[in-house]
């Protein structure tokens, strides 16, 4: 078992628990400010040399660019860094009420300036192999974020069915049977949805349960809006089958329906 020492103090107040706890979300000011530049490093080591799973999401003739890519942090040293290094882990297991924290993957999320195209409302839940109580994403940006930053459906961490997965770049369904989903919400037009928001300084970072459903506006800014997301399983969490491919896929895992993720490809991370 992985537990924090018993002298440190926690870096999470009950304050920010119980609203992670009743709104899927929280927001925490500075906890990665000593790491920005090694996260931008790793991000820029990410653009530079993209992994197979990189994808451009812009249509073709849109302005800008929406570039992300996942599962790179075993090959760029700078993000790997942060993921044993950094507070990431402890943090983590203090939002999700976890005794461990097991790292799930890495996603590198770039908004060049003057980029239109918004990012679709979703949950991550669904494009996922795994489910449970106990999951947190944290979305660490190394610029100031206003316009551009993540917007949380507050409470749709308890919705009784998962929200359609749809493909960023085509908006085609991401599995064969949408009926098996709830519509992909539109808050600006629902009044009924509460959209919570944080502008943002480097080395801030807003923490989601994979359940909630969040989205971000384009990016009409001066300044790019470069982000690190680091997706962490706690005690209960297990693998799940879905109807289709996966995103991360991860080919070949040999896991079975009900089995915690196998700890020689997702880590459990020591704090």
């Amino acid at each position: 078992m992985t537990t924090r020492s018993p002298d440190s103090a926690p870096l999470l107040s009950a304050a920010q628990l119980a609203s992670f706890r009743r709104d899927g979300a929280l927001v925490v000011r500075g906890t990665f400010a000593d790491w920005i530049d090694t996260i931008a490093q790793g991000i820029a080591d990410n653009v530079r040399e993209p992994g197979p799973y990189a994808a451009e999401n812009l249509p073709a003739g849109a302005p800008g660019r929406f570039f992300d890519d996942y599962c790179n942090w075993t090959r760029i040293p700078a993000i790997e860094q942060v993921v044993r290094r950094s507070p990431a882990a402890r943090l983590a297991a203090e939002a999700m009420g976890s005794h461990e924290a097991q790292f799930f993957h890495d996603h590198v999320l770039v908004k060049d300036a003057g980029t239109a195209m918004a990012t679709p409302w979703h949950q991550d839940s669904p494009y996922y192999f795994v489910e449970g109580e106990q999951t947190v994403s944290m979305w660490i940006p190394v610029d100031p974020v206003r316009e551009a930053t993540l917007r949380m459906i507050a409470g749709s961490h308890r919705w009784p069915r998962p929200v359609l997965p749809v493909r960023w770049a085509t908006d085609a369904d991401f599995y064969a049977d949408e009926g098996d989903y709830l519509p992909v919400p539109d808050p600006d037009t629902d009044a009924s949805l509460h959209v919570i928001e944080w502008a943002l300084e480097p080395g801030d970072a807003v923490l989601f349960d994979y359940r909630t459903v969040h989205g971000a506006r384009g990016n009409p800014a001066g300044l790019p809006r470069r982000v690190l997301s680091l997706r962490w399983l706690g005690d209960d969490a297990r693998y799940v089958e879905r109807p289709g491919r996966t995103s991360p896929p991860y080919p070949g895992h040999a896991m079975v329906a009900g089995q915690r993720l196998r700890t020689d490809w997702f880590p459990i991370i020591p704090f």
